[in-house]
């Protein structure tokens, strides 16, 4: 695969993300896979190309990271791999244990580290935005721990456009490490960041790496609407129940079923094609169990798509109400 450059950071990374979300601990979901079955899956994604993988430190409650850390140190010479994990959501019931304060951060970025084996960070997500503490703790820490070398750039996932607007403005005045890429909420039936976001990162250099690319699922084929449930998670997965619940999301999702049968591709590869020709999209997250499917995305990063397609694909997207992004409070997560 051809790399791209994530956003003015100067960072050359593959044009698909893996996701690691899906290994770990089996008694957190009952759809994760466990650690070697993990690594095979690791493994398999760095050797087609891949060498961006993005962990969250609440995934598994941290085994996530134990794996892909096991994983990296098996197959790849640390600087030849992009690490990327986050920093937000709650691992225990103590309420310091939790959100984007200095004390959190600095205590949670330690432990990454640790389960991921490695001395540095490539990329440290804020999860969400954290309405408890103010931007300016939470920056002023993240730069801090560049300069310490503990990480190398900063990023944002899922939060308004103003917040995002607000954040990069308190860095400059201060002089801060800006946020360089945003992790958003953002497929073919979710296309909401469309309206602000998407454009906020186009217009200051920050690399666009959507999470849920396929939708949970409902844009790789095998389900149309969520009375179908095809896999082990789709049976359990009531989070992606509540995220794509409008009734026009199946009227898009057929469409992209007749256009991909006349392209002669499946669904997820033509959904993951649409979202390689929008604007700001570095690379997208993908989360899987099944090696074909990583070798499909992966294809996808090649696919051209004219202008009549991508209208076809897109003519039938009618407002959503906005999902993803966290409320006042520790409620959402993914």
């Amino acid at each position: 695969m051809e790399q791209v450059l994530l956003g003015k950071t100067g960072l050359y990374v593959s044009p698909i993300c893996l996701g690691t979300m899906t290994y770990g601990d089996t008694g957190w979901r009952d759809w994760i896979l466990d650690e070697k079955a993990g690594r095979e899956q690791i493994s398999y994604a760095y050797d087609l190309g891949i060498n961006f993988f993005d962990t969250a430190d609440m995934y598994s409650r941290g085994k996530s990271e134990v794996v892909l850390g096991n994983a990296i140190r098996e197959i790849a010479p640390r600087d030849k791999v992009i690490i990327a994990t986050k920093v937000y959501f709650p691992l225990s019931d103590d309420s310091n244990d939790r959100g984007l304060s200095r004390k959190h951060i600095m205590h949670a970025v330690d432990n990454s580290l640790k389960r991921l084996g490695t001395d540095y960070i490539d990329l440290y997500y804020i999860h969400r935005w954290n309405y408890a503490t103010p931007i300016e703790e939470t920056l002023q820490t993240l730069d801090i721990l560049i300069k310490s070398g503990k990480v190398r750039y900063i990023g944002a996932s899922s939060m308004f456009a103003f917040q995002l607007a607000k954040a990069l403005y308190k860095a400059d005045i201060h002089g801060w490490n800006r946020f360089s890429v945003m992790q958003n909420h953002y497929n073919l039936i979710y296309r909401e960041e469309e309206r602000e976001m998407n454009q906020l990162c186009v217009e200051e250099g920050i690399a666009l790496a959507p999470w849920s690319p396929l939708a949970r699922g409902y844009l790789a084929g095998g389900r149309i609407d969520a009375k179908d449930a095809p896999t082990k998670r789709a049976e359990s997965d009531d989070y992606a129940r509540k995220m794509y619940d409008h009734p026009n999301d199946v009227e898009v999702i057929k469409q992209l079923h007749e256009v991909a049968n006349e392209l002669g591709m499946s669904p997820s590869k033509l959904a993951l094609a649409w979202l390689f020709h929008k604007p700001g999209v570095a690379t997208p997250i993908i989360g899987t169990t099944k090696k074909a499917h990583i070798k499909e995305a992966v294809s996808a990063s090649e696919v051209k798509l004219d202008e009549e397609t991508m209208t076809r694909l897109e003519e039938l997207y009618v407002p959503h109400a906005i999902k993803g992004i966290a409320p006042y409070g520790m409620e959402s997560y993914r």
